[in-house]
């Protein structure tokens, strides 16, 4: 598998992550609790993990969240979290060029879509992995400039046109597709949106 990985962008990022990335990450975790009815029985994919912020959040509500993250390094701050009451199951791997073999209920996501550079593989790929009448929600930046980040190193995507993007996703085969925004981030030389995609399959 190891083979498979593209280079790990957030291997000097990973220890402060916490730090910088956890209000918006609550945010978008209200907006998804909000928005889709979760219970104890489900089993749930966070897509892009890294350090388990937004898995952390959900995992109180749902049976068990499995964190999938090609970043070695975030997984592993993710781990070093996880207690006997409340864990994230690790994996290590690229789901678009090497699937999962098994199915969730729902898939959530925080600031990882901008990472992704074929969308179409990528939805096509998760619908596979949702089972019928799973949801996903997918929260990441409105259209922007390239500001954002200080380096965009692995950025596909300067944010998203979210009427295009809820076009791919319907063609990709889910329903029932909405995209609100959820939360601004400010900078000091700007504000950013940030949008939550909802769909069902």
């Amino acid at each position: 598998m190891s083979e498979k990985m593209p280079n790990d962008n957030f291997k000097d990022k990973a220890k402060n992550w916490d730090k910088n990335s956890n209000t918006n990450t609550k945010t978008v975790g209200g907006a998804i609790l909000e928005k889709i009815a979760l219970n104890s029985d489900m089993e749930l994919l966070d897509f892009g993990t890294g350090t388990g912020l937004l898995g952390f959040e959900i995992a109180l509500h749902v049976k068990k969240v499995y964190g999938v993250d090609t970043s070695f390094s975030m997984l592993e701050e993710l781990k070093a979290k996880n207690t006997p009451e409340l864990s994230i199951e690790a994996l290590h791997q690229d789901i678009i060029a090497l699937p999962l073999d098994r199915n969730f209920d729902g898939l959530i996501s925080s600031m990882t879509l901008h990472h992704i550079e074929n969308l179409d593989s990528f939805f096509s790929t998760i619908y596979k992995n949702i089972e019928d009448g799973g949801f996903i929600a997918i929260a990441d930046l409105e259209l922007e400039d390239g500001s954002f980040h200080s380096d965009n190193s692995g950025v596909f995507h300067f944010g998203f046109d979210t009427t295009k993007l809820c076009n791919i996703v319907k063609s990709c085969g889910f329903k029932d597709i909405e995209c609100v925004e959820v939360n601004r981030i400010k900078k000091p030389h700007k504000e950013y949106g940030v949008f939550l995609l909802t769909a069902t399959k």
